[in-house]
């Protein structure tokens, strides 16, 4: 009796302890499970920080990249060779252009006080100081003035004869180079529209080489035709914009002149009743 007595002791005490291993276990699995759970958290949320670091680059410097490279490519893929030919004119256009507008401002002077200081001398009976006035100042106003005053002694005749002559040397002046501008502003969509024809003759090269006709084989030769004709309308845009500039600003000048030229046959005429 005491042997099975200590027998069921023993596998009731067995009993006891498997329960309590077998009831311990799922607590500990649940407590792993929610650690890897807060861990996975942490980790997608730190992931998350750092991906939104990453964006933070500014977006400028992005966009400037991928305008620069951009262009490069395309400017590439519509047949660099011929497209640097459209560069070119892109150059020596504004070239002229930048000339051209260094020229008139520097010829865009205000002579209201050179007129002033001219009519003082002549009303003082000194001519010399008044072609010195007009010597000092710089443009075509004061270069026109200067070649009036020059012939004073022979009448007004003489000094308006030469005042018309000297004015249209002047304005010619003005104009110098802007028929250069106007035939790269010719030339670049026509430069445009050879490389379109260029494209287009490559295309049907294309289709005549893999005797098959697919949007693959004609797309190479159209993208240089369209590359091409739009990057020449580009540079004749930009050149246009220059040359309307130019323009109004010869127009400007030309009026100036016209209003001084008028004066100063006044201040002559007014000189010569002193005289």
């Amino acid at each position: 009796m005491k042997k099975a007595f200590a027998i069921i002791a023993l596998m009731g005490v067995f009993t006891f302890g498997m329960t309590q291993t077998m009831s311990a276990q799922p607590a500990q699995d649940e407590e792993a499970v929610d650690t890897a759970a807060i861990e996975q958290v942490d980790t997608l949320a730190a992931e998350e920080e750092v991906a939104a670091a990453e964006t933070e680059i500014p977006e400028a410097t992005v966009e400037e990249v991928g305008m620069y490279k951009t262009l490069k490519t395309k400017f590439i893929e519509g047949d660099a060779g011929f497209m640097a030919i459209v560069a070119i004119a892109l150059i020596i256009g504004l070239a002229f252009c930048i000339e051209r507008i260094i020229y008139l401002a520097l010829a865009d002077v205000k002579t209201d006080k050179m007129l002033a200081e001219v009519e003082k001398a002549l009303d003082a009976d000194d001519v010399e100081k008044a072609k010195t006035v007009c010597r000092n100042t710089r443009g075509p106003i004061a270069s026109i003035c200067y070649q009036g005053l020059m012939r004073l002694k022979d009448g007004a005749d003489s000094v308006e004869k030469a005042v018309v002559a000297y004015g249209a040397v002047q304005a010619s002046n003005l104009e110098k180079g802007c028929s250069w501008i106007t035939l790269f502003i010719a030339m670049a969509p026509s430069l445009g529209f050879l490389g379109t024809v260029i494209g287009m003759v490559q295309a049907f090269d294309a289709i005549q080489q893999a005797g098959d006709i697919s949007p693959t084989v004609v797309a190479g030769g159209m993208k240089v035709a369209l590359l091409t004709t739009i990057f020449g309308i580009i540079v004749a845009l930009i050149l246009q914009v220059f040359y309307n500039y130019i323009l109004a600003k010869i127009e400007s000048i030309t009026a100036q002149m016209e209003d001084s030229t008028i004066s100063l046959l006044d201040l002559v005429a007014k000189y010569n009743l002193k005289k």
